[in-house]
């Protein structure tokens, strides 16, 4: 006998009217997403959102496997935070993803806010940018930033081609901390990451639903204990909204002549493609720029892919990639050598096994039996 209640009566005898006016083998997902009242709501199986990433491949391998894993992988859409110390080619790494960006898609634009206003024309042209293709912004406060980007990140359509660039969040005042300068008021600005934090709350869905990279330069400062740790200033914002956060380090570069340029460590702090706490030497040197195979070596021999048999002198082993012992020096920035190392090894793989987050299901279904399960508990 039926206990069911008037008002779930009420709602079977609708439900069943309602199906067979709409059709009884209408699944519940089809349903729900006739119903939906966003207009680019989709199945999962479907939803351009979850398509194949487009990847902006750099000709640096290690500055796409900072940024995916991979050699031939790269900048994706969503936001990219760069942090570090003063001069640590933050800059520099924000212009080398806007160039490659550029040049692959020649319609494309740049929207360049500036707080800093160190960023010389020259340095736009050394990075092969079309200083034509970039809207350069000044702005000055959180404020100002935020209005001006949501605004042009509302007029651009999915398929519009456009990266944005940030130089650098860690230099902008909120509007509270320039009022209060003016009035001559001496307190702590308490509002400055709630702003940060709004900003990145606003801009991130944007980022993702008309496919736009984001790059945003940002200062780090030392955590206070024992052992400091760098920490990205401006709040929690970059931490929760983020795609990607490098804090970049940097090593001097000498020889017996004396300085040549630095060794930048890039320290992967948060990443969806690539483990974290990662850390990917890029060397830049001040007469050549950034060296295209920077930080290869060292995964290589890390990988022993190169070995090195006696103290200063290295191999590649049954690899016959070169089959004469080489010193460091004489293959670490060579285009033939990397190139056969790269085409003719596994090591591109090897580099995307070490790098890449497991693509592995997350929850084990398999059934052990009670004698595995012994096993694997001695």
């Amino acid at each position: 006998m039926s206990h069911d209640s008037p008002y779930e009566m009420t709602f079977q005898r609708d439900y069943l009217k309602d199906t067979k006016d709409k059709g009884k083998d209408m699944s519940l997902a089809k349903r729900i997403l006739k119903n939906s009242t966003i207009e680019i709501a989709n199945s999962l199986e479907n939803s351009i959102f979850f398509k194949e990433r487009d990847m902006i491949t750099t000709p640096v391998p290690m500055v796409n496997v900072a940024l995916s894993g991979r050699v031939d992988g790269g900048l994706s859409s969503g936001v990219t935070v760069l942090a570090g110390p003063s001069k640590n080619f933050k800059t520099g790494f924000a212009l080398l993803l806007a160039g490659t960006y550029l040049k692959k898609y020649p319609n494309a634009a740049m929207l360049f806010y500036d707080s800093e206003f160190g960023t010389p024309k020259n340095y736009f042209e050394m990075f092969s940018i079309p200083t034509d293709r970039v809207i350069h912004t000044p702005v000055t406060d959180i404020e100002e930033l935020k209005h001006d980007l949501i605004n042009q990140l509302k007029g651009i359509e999915r398929g519009d081609k456009l990266i944005v660039v940030i130089d650098s969040l860690g230099s902008l005042a909120s509007v509270k901390e320039i009022e209060d300068a003016m009035s001559g008021k001496q307190v702590a600005d308490m509002t400055r990451a709630k702003s940060n934090k709004s900003l990145f709350r606003m801009i991130t869905p944007y980022a993702g639903l008309k496919d736009i990279p984001i790059i945003v330069v940002n200062h780090t400062y030392k955590e206070i204990g024992l052992f400091p740790k760098d920490i990205v200033s401006g709040g929690t914002g970059a931490y929760y909204s983020a795609d990607t956060i490098w804090i970049v380090g940097r090593q001097q570069d000498k020889d017996a002549e004396g300085l040549q340029g630095y060794n930048f460590i890039i320290n992967v702090e948060k990443s969806r493609f690539v483990k974290e706490k990662s850390k990917i030497p890029i060397n830049v040197s001040f007469e050549k720029g950034i060296q295209k195979w920077a930080g290869l070596f060292d995964v290589a021999l890390g990988l022993e892919y190169i070995m090195s048999p006696s103290k200063g002198w290295f191999d590649t082993g049954d690899l016959e990639v070169r089959k004469e012992k080489f010193r460091r020096s004489d293959v670490e920035y060579d285009d033939k050598f990397w190139t056969v190392m790269l085409d003719e090894t596994d090591l591109a793989e090897a580099i995307k096994h070490k790098y890449t987050l497991s693509s592995s299901d997350m929850i084990n279904t398999k059934e052990e039996s009670v004698e595995d399960m012994v096993v694997n508990n001695e």
